[in-house]
């Protein structure tokens, strides 16, 4: 029998860093440590559910995500979250180069644009184009078959690309 807490340590050490990215553009927001923590001890609590037959990378995102929507759930963050976007955006950093300015404004575009897609849509682009699993991976998360995902990411990227240039069409006509 493997012991829990060596286990999920190793995990840790090994996929904490792709846990936080993938919470961090879930949530919009690098402020992701809590979400973390609690992604690992309920990896702990619930071992004894793992399938040691199934990747744990897969498990692991799949409580990440549903420690984010426990939180959005218990905090309306969505709302939050655009707040301090745009808090952020008008934020004077001490030196801005062109190319950062560029960069926040792009992420706060495509922020916008994932988070205005339907929740199938933003979940499978978040797995598939962000955490960049496979598609079994992200049909393990969602519980969808890698057909329903592959056909999903393909709809979502063209709605999100037609946002893309809804806003952009939008800002060349207010110039």
């Amino acid at each position: 029998m493997i012991d829990a807490g060596r286990q999920v340590e190793k995990w840790f050490y090994e996929y904490e860093r792709d846990i936080t990215n993938y919470l961090v553009y879930f949530t919009g927001t690098r402020d992701v440590e809590d979400l973390v923590q609690d992604t690992f001890l309920r990896a702990l609590q619930s071992f004894r559910s793992f399938r040691h037959d199934s990747n744990p990378k897969t498990w692991l995102i799949s409580i990440a995500r549903n420690s984010a929507i426990d939180s959005y759930r218990k905090r309306n963050v969505w709302q939050s979250l655009k707040d301090k976007l745009s808090r952020h955006t008008h934020e004077k950093d001490s030196v801005l180069t062109e190319d950062s300015l560029i960069k926040k404004a792009e992420f706060a575009q495509l922020y916008e644009a994932i988070n205005q897609l339907k929740t199938s849509y933003r979940d499978v682009v978040l797995l598939r184009g962000i955490a960049e699993l496979s598609s079994e991976e992200a049909g393990q998360v969602l519980g969808w078959t890698a057909n329903k995902v592959n056909v999903t990411y393909f709809r979502a990227v063209k709605k999100l690309n037609l946002l893309l240039k809804e806003d952009e069409q939008d800002a060349a006509s207010f110039r």
